[in-house]
């Protein structure tokens, strides 16, 4: 449907204002200069802010489509900012006076306007070494982007594996609707969280690793061909997407326990 036709069925009755909003979302993409057609609908649409994947992207590309988007929304999640260029980008938003919450290890950001209202849900993250933290704070700070709360665990892998399962138990007591397990090496981790959860797994290989195997391709493997059912696997490294689908998943969690 056009606009037009959006609007005559409101009209008649045929279709509901929400639906409405959803379908003119569709609708909501601006040019910025000639590098970027932003996505200022994908909130409403999907339940997902505008993500600027900034690697590979100019300084000055990346500022201009945060202040373009937050004219229009409260936030926007800015990924894998060069570390030469972070601390630059942070002090532009707040010379904008957009607040920044950053996460350890990692140079991802969240720069909102408004505080966000944790009311979708709760996500467990956890990780099996402490170098697969930043990769585990993408999936935080994108959680948390789309309203959710998050509790973390981190360096609980299988070189020890007593340490996961009191960690586990806190978060099944605590109610969490989905869990991110961020692995690098072998990746084993993933397939343990899965087979004694009752919950949503989402398995991140990280790049963590060397020798045969190196840069996650084990790790990705592994989750892959796990025996263990109710494990989901995203790409290497792919923190920002595990964030996204966990936080969908608590989010329509929540939604339906309404009712």
């Amino acid at each position: 449907m056009n606009i037009s036709d959006i609007l005559d069925s409101v009209k008649s009755g045929k279709l509901s204002v929400n639906d409405a909003k959803k379908q003119l979302s569709l609708y909501s993409i601006e040019e910025i200069e000639n590098f970027a057609k932003i996505d200022l609908g994908r909130e409403v649409r999907k339940g997902i802010p505008e993500v600027i994947f900034a690697e590979r992207k100019e300084n000055s590309e990346v500022k201009k489509i945060i202040k373009k988007v937050l004219k229009k929304t409260n936030s926007i999640v800015v990924s894998r900012i060069p570390k030469k260029n972070f601390q630059d980008i942070c002090n532009y938003c707040k010379k904008n006076n957009f607040k920044v919450k950053t996460g350890q290890n990692c140079t991802t950001i969240l720069v909102y306007k408004k505080p966000i209202k944790k009311t979708k849900g709760k996500v467990g993250i956890i990780t099996a070494g402490t170098s697969d933290i930043g990769i585990a704070e993408e999936s935080r700070l994108m959680c948390e982007s789309m309203s959710c709360n998050c509790i973390t665990s981190y360096d609980v892998g299988i070189a020890g594996l007593h340490r996961i399962f009191p960690v586990l138990k806190e978060f099944v007591k605590s109610g969490v609707d989905a869990i991110i397990v961020v692995a690098g090496m072998e990746g084993a981790l993933a397939s343990v969280v899965s087979s004694t959860v009752n919950v949503p797994i989402i398995g991140v290989p990280t790049s963590i690793g060397y020798g045969y195997g190196e840069k996650g391709v084990a790790a990705l493997a592994a989750m892959l061909q796990s025996c263990s059912l109710g494990l989901t696997v995203v790409n290497i490294d792919n923190g920002v997407g595990a964030g996204a689908a966990a936080a969908n998943i608590a989010s329509r969690i929540k939604s339906n326990s309404r009712y």
